[in-house]
């Protein structure tokens, strides 16, 4: 008999056991187990003589972050501001803020973020060698959150722009900035993530940014990340903190910024185009309050008289739900689809007005001035 048939019969044993109760017995067939597998045979060594390689211990020199500092840091500028608030009997006071900024042109030119001096009473500019200025608002843009300042002053140290498009992961950074307002200081770390979006404030977010692991504290907004060639290659904007997370720093790339720079200074303000509407996300409020017959999209709460959205037959209490062929969901994503539009372009739009949906169309035209 072939061994194949014989290992078969022998897996196919049967084994019987007796079950007794009483004065009688049972007889219960079971299989036998089949046997066990051998144990694989050991494979002879290949390479008797191999061993590990040895370590190279490399020391990379590390960056020169002295030199980084001095050459900057004339720079960067800590920008006080006053603004004019009330109490809650409605009473006026002043109140102060700090941020930071950068001399961009040695004529008096300074960057900084629109939040820095948004609603301010008076600015006043700080160099690093300790003289301070009045400063004017040249243009500013809440939407990318950038502002330009000028001082009447000449002959300025102003920075070295970089390409923020060549920055890697990992690459060394230095955010230098008035934290905590206790003047200029500087903070090092590397570039963490690229391309990063976030959002800021209730239907606004800030696209494009660096990610750096520079610790950044208020006041630091406005100042310069540079790399380590002293070229600023982004302006730190925001800092998210949170229970059991390292606080992880935020800088509007250069090159979102340098654009819309260049607008504030030609012009105070951001050529963008334009619906004319006051949004708001959909949300279960908004479908209770208003009935609505969507749980997504954008309410219109605002429609400006004689503007596109106007002209297209929009009215208040309709919701978008889409723009250019683009599902929208939430206003942010309506306000990006119509910055990223043609001013003079029509757009096809669907919405909501109670029961029906609708579509219309509409032409963008230039947002008119601040």
């Amino acid at each position: 008999m072939k061994r194949a048939n014989i290992k078969y019969l022998l897996t196919c044993l049967i084994i019987t056991i007796p079950l007794c109760l009483g004065s009688g017995c049972i007889y219960i067939e079971t299989p036998s187990p089949p046997p066990s597998p051998p144990p694989p045979e050991a494979t002879a060594p290949t390479s008797p003589e191999w061993t590990l390689p040895p370590a190279e211990t490399q020391n990379p020199p590390l960056p020169d972050l002295v030199s980084v500092v001095a050459k900057v840091k004339p720079s960067v500028v800590a920008i006080t501001t006053e603004v004019v608030t009330y109490d809650i009997f409605n009473r006026p006071f002043t109140q102060e803020g700090a941020g930071s900024g950068w001399i961009i042109a040695k004529d008096g030119l300074v960057v900084t973020n629109n939040h820095v001096v948004a609603g301010a009473e008076t600015i006043t500019v700080t160099l690093a060698d300790g003289r301070s200025f009045p400063a004017g608002i040249v243009g500013a843009d809440p939407f990318s959150d950038l502002a330009v300042l000028r001082v009447d002053e000449t002959n300025l140290p102003a920075a070295d722009i970089g390409d923020s498009s060549k920055l890697r992961i990992g690459e060394w950074v230095l955010a230098i900035g008035n934290a905590l307002g206790m003047g200029i200081t500087a903070k090092e770390g590397i570039i963490s993530r690229l391309g990063v979006s976030i959002p800021v404030s209730t239907g606004q977010t800030l696209h494009d940014l660096i990610e750096t692991s520079a610790p950044i504290n208020p006041g630091n907004s406005g100042g310069p990340l540079v790399n380590m060639a002293g070229e600023v290659i982004g302006i730190t904007s925001a800092k998210l903190a949170a229970v059991e997370v390292e606080g992880l720093g935020f800088a509007i790339s250069s090159n979102t910024a340098n654009p819309i720079i260049e607008e504030l200074v030609q012009k105070g303000y951001v050529v963008r185009p334009w619906l004319g509407v006051v949004l708001y996300t959909v949300d279960q409020y908004a479908v209770s309050r208003y009935r609505l017959a969507v749980d997504k999209g954008t309410l219109i709460t605002e429609v400006a008289p004689g503007s596109p959205a106007d002209k297209a037959g929009l009215a208040v209490d309709d919701v978008i739900v889409s723009f250019a062929d683009k599902e929208i969901t939430t206003a942010q994503e309506l306000i990006k689809a119509i910055h990223s539009s043609q001013i003079g372009q029509e757009v096809e739009i669907t919405y909501w007005r109670g029961k029906t949906k609708n579509t219309t169309h509409a032409t963008l035209i230039e947002r008119p001035p601040p």
